[in-house]
């Protein structure tokens, strides 16, 4: 036998919410915009960075010294 959830399912311990039973589908769903809400919040913090550049000519000059 097949279970379906339609809607998340709250459990309880003395009157208080404790977990939720949901479908794997929409689980991973929710997984996957955690996730993506962590790159974007990433993403911003790294913009809020100033860019630093340095010559080419430099950079290959400190790896040839290496």
């Amino acid at each position: 036998m097949k279970a379906s959830f339609p809607e998340p399912e709250i459990v309880t311990r003395k009157g208080k919410p404790v977990s939720v039973i949901l479908a794997i589908k929409d689980y991973q769903e929710l997984l996957e915009r955690v996730e993506d809400a962590e790159d974007v919040a990433a993403l911003k913090r790294v913009r809020r960075k100033p860019l630093h550049y340095r010559p080419l000519e430099a950079y290959l000059a400190d790896r040839s010294r290496a």
